[in-house]
């Protein structure tokens, strides 16, 4: 940096949140390794003495592709929960580091405050191996402000494919309130693929699929817009069943690359007390067939899933989905729910018996008692579980989830969300649910909110739980959240591929290296160097473990 420009830069991982108001107690890592086919992401932060506008950002490297730099803009949080642990950055209301936008007239610089400038690695397959050095430039009039440099050793091994299943709830009737477009119009479908492809370029590979419209987080007795896959046609006493527009959807999110469809729950949330709202083509209209007030366990219900589920099934082995379909009985049950549970979940499992059920919940009586066969229990609920030696077991967190584990809210620290891929490697876990990839409503989606200006659904989740992407004129705008969870199953990608090379044991042996004891949901290093030597050290092994010299 120039002496006495009073400006400041500094390169940082993606791992640091930058505040405008604080003093960058961060220091620079001017240096990392990744893999071929891995997003790789780093920060340069920026601060000036003086307001300057319409500043230039020069990258100069031997890559193939430029990276893709987007400014770090702030937003604001409200409610950030209830109770705090230890591990946080902050718990006041204010601006916090989130949203990644493009930069249209130039870099601004505010006067005093720290900003930060975000800067996205896709890196080829096929990259030369071997290091590469960025050199990044800040400058004004021509003139350079601040410069920093960047090491990047380019391992050259492929990252493997995911094998983790993982979804976030896709919530399509968000997107057509936020862009004023009907549900399931050509401007519906086309935003939703938009969504759809981000979401599956960040490591969601199954989609929450609205064979009816999801009974999620929706106010008792009141309801969300229709968003209905499957057109019913009511016929005397019986149902005609038109599985067109659930076609279409199935292509689009194949189109995507999506693997695995998630049906969404066929009871009420909180208990499987009730019906999702249903609705049907008759003589009059369309109408309102089953919603709040009709009985999960009532005649006319349970006779309308014995003709609906059988024409699903059909319809489901008929595209070759057997293997790539998950069902839903109801979401977050606890034990007072038990026996309405109980009933709904034997209502329907006659007629899918071939398939995998998936609820989040807490309680392992569910899981004791055969009701829900594959279990995906609370991330601070899941050692009971574990003991079980469950296979395929998988594990959620959301709102709740505050103490001592991982979780993406705004006031946690990065490390604190990509900590998670090394714990679902070490503990073996199969698949990882959240419920808000882009849930822009009030709790119980009692009206639409502007994701620019509330982040904690109307002061009632903390703040980053409800979604992790913002709507943006042409589509998904990203976040610091979401570009941190990337990180994190690439973690668990690198870590299944070092296994490959040297098997589990000797894996696990260097993830916990100096640790005091095993790595859990609770216990794990808090300090954000660590996940990055972790994965230096990984990529090293890796490294030597496929070098043909080696057998020489």
């Amino acid at each position: 940096m120039p002496r006495g420009s009073g400006f400041d830069v500094r390169l940082l991982s993606s791992l640091s949140k930058v505040f405008a108001d604080q003093d960058l107690a961060d220091r620079s890592v001017p240096r990392a390794s990744c893999l071929l086919g891995e997003v790789f992401s780093f920060q340069v932060a920026y601060r000036s003495a003086t307001h300057r506008r319409g500043l230039t950002v020069q990258v100069e490297s031997d890559l193939p592709h430029p990276p893709l730099v987007r400014s770090v803009g702030l937003a604001p949080a409200e409610f950030l929960g209830s109770a705090f642990d230890d591990n946080v950055l902050r718990t006041t209301p204010g601006l916090y580091p989130d949203p990644l936008f493009p930069i249209v007239d130039g870099v601004v610089a505010p006067p005093g405050q720290w900003r930060s400038l975000w800067f996205t690695l896709n890196v080829p397959r096929r990259a030369t191996p071997g290091t590469r050095r960025l050199a990044v430039r800040l400058l004004e009039g021509g003139a350079v402000l601040g410069e920093v440099a960047l090491e990047l050793e380019i391992v050259g091994v492929v990252l493997p494919p995911q094998s983790l299943i993982h979804t976030s709830w896709f919530h399509v009737d968000c997107l057509a309130t936020q862009y004023q477009v009907p549900v399931w119009s050509a401007a519906h479908w086309e935003w939703v693929e938009k969504y759809l492809a981000h979401a599956v370029d960040h490591g969601i590979n199954m989609v929450l699929t609205p064979v009816f419209t999801p009974p999620l987080d929706t106010r008792v007795g009141g309801e969300r817009p229709t968003a209905q896959l499957v057109g019913i046609t009511r016929r005397g006493r019986g149902f005609q069943f038109d599985f067109s527009l659930l076609g279409r959807w199935v292509d689009m999110a194949t189109r995507c690359g999506v693997q695995f469809f998630e049906i969404s729950h066929l009871f009420t949330q909180w208990g499987a007390a009730h019906c999702p709202k249903i609705v049907v083509r008759t003589g009059r209209g369309e109408e309102r067939l089953f919603g709040w007030e009709d009985d999960a366990a009532g005649t006319q219900y349970q006779a309308f899933l014995a003709q609906f589920l059988p024409a699903l099934v059909a319809f489901i082995h008929e595209r070759g989905l057997r293997r790539k379909v998950y069902f839903h009985v109801s979401d977050e049950p606890s034990l007072e729910h038990l026996e309405s549970f109980a009933r709904a979940a034997g209502i329907v499992r006659e007629h899918l018996t071939e398939f995998p059920f998936i609820d989040a919940l807490s309680s392992i009586r569910f899981y004791d008692e055969g009701l829900v066969p594959n279990p995906i229990p609370a991330l601070d609920h899941l050692q009971p579980f574990l003991d079980r030696g469950i296979e395929n077991l998988w594990t959620y967190y959301c709102c709740g989830q505050w103490s001592q584990v991982a979780n993406r809210f705004f006031h946690f620290p990065s490390a604190r969300n990509r900590i998670l891929g090394a714990q679902l490697y070490r503990l073996g876990l199969a698949g990882f649910l959240q419920w808000g990839y882009n849930f822009w409503y009030t709790q119980g989606s009692t009206r639409a909110i502007d994701p620019y200006r509330v982040t904690d659904a109307d002061r009632a989740f903390p703040a980053g739980d409800a979604f992790l992407v913002y709507p943006g004129p042409d589509g998904p705008v990203d976040s610091i959240r979401g570009e941190v969870f990337r990180e994190a199953i690439q973690d668990q990608r690198a870590l299944k591929l070092l296994e490959s090379l040297q098997g589990r044991d000797a894996t696990v042996a260097l993830v916990e290296n100096g640790l005091p004891g095993p790595l859990t949901a609770t216990e794990y290093p808090r300090d954000p160097e660590w996940l990055l030597t972790l994965r230096r050290r990984v990529n090293r092994r890796i490294r030597t473990l496929t070098d043909p010299r080696r057998g020489r």
